[in-house]
């Protein structure tokens, strides 16, 4: 059966749900709850199976190089000694969860650093593009650039985190015609070439927004990160409707006209994230494909994980690497290179579905961009849910405007003091006060944006940025104006409410309560991911 679907993969499925369906499965943090969907009125929609991945990637990568799309010379045309290069790469929050060695990003850079090499260039700076996320780790730089990049260019200060906050690395470009700042890390705006190294895991990532947000500041990401831009981004996925993307696009026209040559590599992989067979295998199976093996797996899965304490699950979770294959690599000039890669990763991603329901189910899993090794605190649960799963379309919602979304996971109080602090202040301070974006964008984003002690730690220790958590609470902008109500099975009452959400014990209760707002026999549609897949809505 394994051999068969790597060979010939099957499409993403919508289900229509009848009494013969059996129970759906629901991603619940660091488990899984398995929920029997109301027949006649409900359907799941399933991913497409992972698409076969590159046979020789390595290949693939160094002929991407020499035959760039748009109207880029090759690499080898771009490098000559005496040149200033500077690489930058995606950070850990992409691929999720974490990729089998050799990362992707590692195989592109070897590739890089070896045609750089052989032109005879010596003035090299690897950055990790951040933003305003975390400082990435000496272990997890080691995995994404491998062994023998760190400890080339490490040990000499020539391979480092991108800092947002250091008033000496970064440079003011100029303005957009929208009054929208440009700013980028000040030793990429000096090279004479920026390779950026790319993994499009969804439709957002890659083009402009690699080097307009990567190597930027609060300053510039503050004109797209806002609520407006977020509730008028519909959805940030599909590129055509996405005012994140237009305003990222905008700056990279800034960057591109004062002299920036970015040359840009940009990769896809395929959703192979539990692997064809081993301990998670069935995760990746249709449940009605489940065979005694995967069952008693998966039974025995989960009366382990009870065994065990929420660290011990999150350890054990955290340890997991996907065998994702890579599956398209494209260089050359950005936006000729973004729009392949979106078609490549449509391909992967796409399910064609008919309609909006009356309520969207998600389960959500242990893992978001902003907790890699770390911990799903309450606010990124909010973050996956209804920032992240809810915008994964084209068109239409899967849900109707005023519908209800019902999610899945235990949302504790929970928060990772090392990585999270801001985040602690504002579940505290000022979720206590208002749920409402735009509110407190107004009397809370400066303050923590530019207070000291979080810039301290931001640049020093491995903190998100102090204004992180306001931004992943604008990614819910749009699923928020959206819904009439949010509900969050099996979550934490005290932390499910301080967001102003709903909780509920079991699905049934949930669906009781969104009777109230949808009537007792409501459409339902249940996202069954991950494996990741993205709904095109008619």
């Amino acid at each position: 059966m394994a051999d068969n679907r790597r060979k010939n993969p099957r499409p993403g499925l919508v289900l229509e749900v009848d009494r013969t369906t059996p129970p759906a499965l629901f991603h619940h943090g660091e488990s899984f709850r398995l929920e029997k969907l109301p027949p006649g009125r409900s359907r799941i929609i399933y991913p497409a199976e992972p698409l076969p991945g590159l046979k020789d990637p390595n290949n693939a990568i160094r002929e991407a190089l020499e035959s760039p799309l748009g109207d880029s010379p090759p690499l080898s045309a771009l490098l000559y000694s005496g040149m200033k290069l500077t690489i930058a790469f995606d950070d850990i929050s992409l691929p999720l969860p974490p990729m089998r060695k050799p990362d992707i990003r590692q195989r592109v850079i070897e590739a890089v650093l070896d045609t750089a090499a052989a032109s005879g260039v010596d003035d090299v700076h690897l950055i990790a593009a951040l933003a305003l996320h975390r400082r990435m780790t000496e272990s997890e730089l080691r995995h994404a650039v491998g062994d023998r990049v760190y400890d080339a260019f490490s040990p000499s200060g020539a391979l480092y985190n991108h800092d947002a906050e250091d008033p000496d690395g970064m440079m003011s470009i100029g303005t957009t015609p929208h009054g929208e700042e440009v700013q980028i890390n000040k030793r990429a705006a000096e090279s004479d070439l920026i390779v950026y190294v790319n993994i499009n895991l969804v439709s957002m990532d890659g083009g402009w927004k690699s080097t307009a947000t990567g190597l930027s500041g609060y300053s510039a990401l503050r004109h797209h990160h806002n609520p407006q831009t977020m509730v008028e981004s519909k959805s940030f996925m599909d590129q055509e409707n996405s005012e994140l993307h237009k305003s990222n696009w905008r700056q990279g026209k800034v960057l591109k006209e004062s002299g920036i040559k970015v040359f840009q590599i940009e990769t896809t992989v395929n959703n192979n994230t539990f692997g064809y067979d081993g301990p998670l295998a069935m995760l990746q199976k249709r449940e009605w494909e489940w065979n005694l093996k995967d069952r008693a797996l998966f039974i025995g899965m989960q009366a382990g994980l009870q065994r065990m304490s929420p660290q011990s699950r999150r350890k054990a979770f955290m340890a997991w690497e996907s065998p994702y294959e890579i599956t398209s690599v494209q260089a050359g000039e950005v936006e000729a290179v973004h729009k392949q890669t979106t078609e490549n990763v449509y391909k992967q991603h796409l399910v064609k579905v008919e309609g909006q329901t009356d309520i969207l189910t998600m389960g959500l899993p242990y893992i978001c961009p902003y907790n890699v090794n770390s911990v799903m605190n309450p606010v990124l649960v909010a973050c996956l849910g209804l920032g992240y799963f809810f915008n994964m379309y084209k068109g239409k919602p899967l849900v109707r405007k005023g519908g209800v979304a019902i999610m899945t996971h235990p949302t504790p109080w929970d928060f990772n003091p090392v990585h999270h602090p801001s985040y602690i202040d504002f579940f505290e301070r000022v979720l206590s006060e208002t749920t409402d974006p735009v509110e407190m964008s107004q009397k809370y984003e400066k303050d923590f944006a530019e207070d000291e002690w979080y810039r301290h730690l931001y640049r020093t220790s491995y903190a998100y940025h102090g204004v992180h958590p306001f931004y992943m609470w604008y990614w819910c902008s749009h699923a928020l104006d959206h819904l009439s109500q949010v509900i969050i099975v099996g979550g934490q009452s005290e932390s499910v409410r301080r967001m102003g959400f709903r909780p509920a014990t079991t699905m049934q209760d949930a669906l009781e309560i969104a009777s109230d707002t949808v009537g007792f026999n409501p459409t339902i549609s249940h996202y069954h991911s991950p494996p990741i897949l993205m709904a095109d809505v008619n």
